[in-house]
């Protein structure tokens, strides 16, 4: 009788709704992957294999074959939400266990590390002093500030008008004024004094710079027209006196207005060294590059005054580019990378083993990792403030629903039907 013929039926079938109710739940699970219930009919045979005449005996569960399509990708507010576009995994470690995802929730914990909601860590590559090394280990967020960079080049970009009226010998020295004394009546240290009198030059231009600790100071230059194509140039640091560079102080121009002197080389630099900023900061020591200074027909006016230094920043926000580098952004302006985010790839996605957590871990028939920088290789590209949604396309889901009841329905209706025929046969008399 087929009894174990249909029970088998309404075991299969409870197998696809089961796989179907699965996914059907995990529809709006961040990373989750679909799955598909594979049967196979079973049929008797000896060691001489089945009969020609041999009827089948019912149905079993040969697999149940994981989806791994591209899911729809949501856009979020959190830069360290993170999709993959493409193939790959990311790898996150369990307390040591070494885990894979394609859900990218992550935020940061109480020591820097950046973890999904269940404390999993991902892992990437390390950064040593914002370089990439070939080291996976946990990424963490270093929160401590970054360090100043002191100022060693300035770049001064202007025009000095060729109309300018030069200084005759009854103007005012071009010098500083009186010392200056502090709230206390005590003298700066170092001195300090009064800006040059006005008359005494053409021109003034400021810039900032930034010593050893990164404290910032303010410098001045003052430019006065001796002749035609002929100017004194003076700067100061913090009203300083002026300090006189290695290769002096003039400016010379020729007929066309392009920087002569300094000569260099390299032409229109001139080097200052050992100027004292006080604090306990090392005396400063840069170079002033004034090659694109010009002297045309024309008003007065800078251009470009650009130095290369920087003051401490503390972070203010982390960013992950398409290649999963891991960016922490300072108050002072600067980036710096902090690791890379590693994905994953395996020769048979299949073989993985599904875990809780929407995460697989790696089996014989997955074969082993294979590491990598997003977007190289076969890897797909990192999207930041992003999510990849389940990929259970919900419609295709009820159908298949009402397909698996139909089959349960159909397979009961079997063994009621061979119910009816065992009680004729017993009926008989």
């Amino acid at each position: 009788m087929p009894f174990r013929t249909a029970v088998s039926g309404l075991s299969a079938a409870q197998s696809d709704l089961k796989v179907i109710s699965n996914n059907v739940a995990n529809s709006n699970t961040t990373g989750f992957k679909s799955s598909r219930a594979e049967f196979a009919d079973v049929y008797p045979a000896s060691q001489f294999g089945a009969s020609s005449f041999a009827i089948g005996g019912g149905v079993r569960l040969n697999n149940v074959r994981q989806q791994f399509s591209q899911g729809a990708t949501t856009f979020t507010n959190n830069n360290l939400d993170l999709a993959i576009n493409g193939a790959g995994f990311f790898r996150l470690s369990n307390g040591g266990e070494i885990i894979y995802s394609r859900a990218g929730a992550f935020g940061v914990d109480e020591a820097g590390y950046v973890v999904n909601a269940s404390g999993m860590r991902l892992t990437g590559f390390g950064a040593e002093n914002g370089n990439i090394s070939g080291i996976v280990e946990d990424l963490q967020i270093d929160a401590a500030d970054s360090a100043p960079k002191t100022t060693t080049n300035v770049e001064f970009v202007a025009n000095l008008d060729a109309g300018e009226n030069a200084k005759i010998a009854s103007d005012p020295v071009l010098a500083m004024g009186v010392p200056l004394l502090d709230a206390n009546g005590n003298p700066f240290v170092p001195a300090r004094f009064e800006s040059p009198d006005p008359s005494s030059y053409n021109h003034t231009a400021t810039f900032q710079v930034f010593d050893s600790l990164g404290v910032p100071h303010s410098g001045s230059l003052y430019f006065r027209k001796n002749a035609d194509n002929d100017w004194e140039m003076q700067m100061s640091i913090d009203n300083q006196a002026f300090t006189v560079p290695a290769e002096g102080i003039n400016l010379q121009f020729d007929n066309v207005g392009n920087v002569i002197v300094p000569a260099g080389p390299p032409l229109g630099e001139l080097n200052y060294a050992a100027i004292p900023v006080g604090s306990g900061a090392a005396d400063l020591n840069f170079a002033l590059d004034l090659s694109e200074v010009t002297q045309f027909g024309s008003a007065f006016g800078v251009n470009a005054l650009v130095q290369d230094g920087f003051t401490t920043g503390r972070l203010s926000g982390i960013e992950v580019d398409d290649t999963g580098q891991l960016i922490a952004r300072y108050t002072n302006g600067e980036l710096q990378v902090l690791g890379q985010v590693a994905l994953a790839n395996f020769s048979n996605q299949e073989g993985l083993r599904p875990l809780s957590e929407t995460v697989w871990a790696e089996s014989t028939d997955s074969g082993p990792a294979l590491l990598g920088a997003p977007a190289t290789a076969s890897l797909g590209v990192i999207q930041s403030g992003a999510l990849e949604d389940s990929n259970v396309e919900l419609t295709l889901e009820l159908v298949k629903l009402i397909v698996s009841q139909r089959n349960f329905q159909a397979n009961a209706q079997v063994i009621r039907t061979a119910d009816d025929v065992t009680q004729t046969i017993v009926n008989l008399r």
